[in-house]
């Protein structure tokens, strides 16, 4: 299987824009620029875009673990938070932060453990060189 997507940029960092589009068209000539990027423009940017995969690739490996474990699961939410150093220019670190609604049958301990071994995994986790952290909230 092969999941593709698209960018084109013209013009200088600062001053030049640019489409990113995805393979399902969800992005299409979607715009980034410099100001979507480091500051409050119109559009998207790379790191939001990594910050959206892995919110929805964890919190898909929660439910599936959750199910394979035998339970139902019910509401997951997850905030993905990522941390970009201006200076270094680099990615720090993604903070997961998960909120499912309690499963009768499946202790807060449980929940935890599930979503911790859905964090190791999830086909985004694997990718990312970086620091991952997660919060629980189960109620």
């Amino acid at each position: 299987m092969k999941r593709t997507a698209n960018a084109h940029w013209n013009g200088t960092l600062q001053e030049g824009k640019g489409e990113i589009s995805t393979q399902s068209t969800t992005l299409n000539n979607t715009q980034y620029s410099f100001k979507t990027r480091f500051a409050d423009g119109v559009g998207t940017n790379p790191e939001e875009l990594i910050a959206a995969a892995h919110a929805g690739c964890f919190t898909m490996a929660v439910g599936a673990a959750l199910s394979q474990a035998g339970f139902t699961p019910g509401d997951l939410t997850t905030d993905a938070i990522l941390d970009l150093d201006m200076q270094a220019l680099s990615i720090t670190g993604i903070h997961l932060e998960l909120k499912g609604s309690v499963i009768d049958g499946v202790p807060e301990e449980k929940f935890k453990e599930i979503a911790e071994g859905a964090k190791a995994n999830c086909i985004i986790s694997k990718a990312l060189s970086v620091p991952i952290t997660l919060n629980v909230s189960y109620q």
